[in-house]
């Protein structure tokens, strides 16, 4: 039965390739290993891959196909959920307004709340049913994802050497690695790794951990794909549960995945960004912060109000060493992928770094237009941030007008901050 229910949710999907765009960020860059203008515009020749470094060859993205409208909401989930308190019904309403999101996509459809009306009960033991649905969404989504990257990638799927699989929306022995494995057609001899219950930073943490395979294996290709899927955590709205709230407004499905490896081969492989660095660090004594615990009717979250002041505190002391690595350059110089955990998280970094408000345009652009897939969402600011970089490209005569270097950064459990430096390579 979960499959015809899965099935359902994914009936008429369409593998999206990254078309949309968003505005750039205007500021100049440093010039490395090219000629440069007085504001550090490239003014010569295209930016090339350097030697050894992990290089990303291609992206590709999966949603469902039911759509989610932010626009009336809350109304919405006050008569599933018979809300009867006007607090509780008016903290609803502004949430589903402040977080800025204005379209979702979902795996959960009438069709699965009708066969499991306990799902919308609280303290039902739901929980192996809601992992048997999100098994097989996840794998869907990914294998969809994955399929639009290695078309975009344009060599055989055989020439994937490692797989890593990051979700925080399953459970099972084995792992969606094995399943995307062998529905993606992988050889059997494909090296495998699995992050799970990383929450928002897992697709940084799959970026770094790609990185590390394709430069310490010569000749590698790897193969990155998040899936998430927030049936596993979607339950009955309670007054004494609030961050349930805001995941009810926030929070998203979706599936990404890269095909990254050192070296690109000419004429056969176009890199996009370049990973000169990719790293993590906990800030101590606030493992709380973010707490999720998996019970018998889903994940439940707790989400502390002090997140946003963690985070505008000890991001610069993040990012500082690693504009030290490339020259010192201004935040302002540089591009930003940041990951949009919420509109506060993004008003924390822009505020403690001065950033300009378009160096997160793409970042809120993506908030607003799928809202936050946990470990996907980092992936899908990189694709807005290409596809407009392409386009810029085109219209200025073949030249990348675009910052060389820019940061990319995620939030999560911990609370764990997780960044790469990359080199826009388009």
């Amino acid at each position: 039965m979960a499959s015809r229910r899965v099935e359902a949710a994914f009936a008429g999907q369409s593998v999206e390739l990254g078309t949309t765009t968003t505005k750039p960020p205007t500021n100049g860059t440093n010039g490395h290993n090219h000629q440069t203008t007085k504001n550090g515009i490239n003014s010569s020749s295209p930016r090339q891959a350097s030697p050894g470094k992990t290089t990303v060859l291609a992206i590709g993205r999966a949603v469902p196909t039911n759509t989610t409208k932010n626009d009336g909401l809350a109304d919405h989930y006050i008569e599933q959920f018979q809300l009867q308190d006007p607090i509780v019904q008016a903290k609803l309403r502004r949430l589903c307004e402040t977080t800025t999101v204005k379209t979702r996509y979902m795996v959960v459809n009438k069709e699965i709340l009708d066969e499991h009306p306990d799902f919308l009960v609280e303290g039902a033991a739901t929980v192996s049913q809601r992992l048997a649905i999100t098994g097989e969404a996840v794998t869907q989504l990914g294998l969809e994802a994955a399929t639009a990257a290695i078309k975009e990638w344009g060599r055989p799927v055989s020439e994937i050497t490692h797989l890593v699989y990051v979700s925080s929306s399953e459970i099972r022995l084995p792992g969606g690695d094995l399943y995307l494995s062998q529905l993606l057609g992988l050889r059997p001899d494909v090296n495998r790794v699995m992050l799970y219950m990383l929450g928002c930073y897992g697709g940084a943490s799959g970026i770094r951990v790609a990185k590390d395979l394709a430069e310490n294996n010569p000749g590698s290709r790897v193969l990155l794909i998040t899936s998430e899927c927030t049936l596993i955590g979607y339950k009955c709205l309670s007054p004494d549960r609030p961050y349930d709230l805001v995941g009810a407004a926030l929070f998203g499905d979706g599936a990404a995945a890269m095909v990254m490896g050192a070296d690109p081969i000419p004429v056969l492989e176009r890199p996009f960004f370049e990973l000169d660095w990719a790293g993590q660090s906990f800030i101590p004594n606030t493992s709380k912060t973010i707490d999720g615990r998996l019970s018998e009717e889903g994940i439940s979250f707790r989400l502390g109000r002090e997140l946003p002041k963690l985070i505008e505190t000890n991001v610069q002391g993040f990012c500082d060493p690693l504009l030290k690595r490339i020259g010192g350059l201004a935040y302002n110089d540089i591009f930003w992928a940041v990951h949009p955990g919420g509109p506060a998280i993004l008003n924390a970094v822009e505020k403690q770094l001065e950033l300009a408000p378009q160096k997160l345009e793409a970042a809120r652009q993506v908030l607003r237009d799928y809202g936050n897939i946990s470990s996907s969402t980092c992936i899908y600011v990189l694709d807005y941030m290409r596809q407009h970089s392409l386009k810029l490209k085109e219209a200025n005569g073949g030249v990348n007008t675009e910052p060389e270097w820019g940061l990319l950064l995620a939030f999560g459990p911990g609370v764990t901050i997780e960044g790469s430096l990359l080199r826009n390579l388009c």
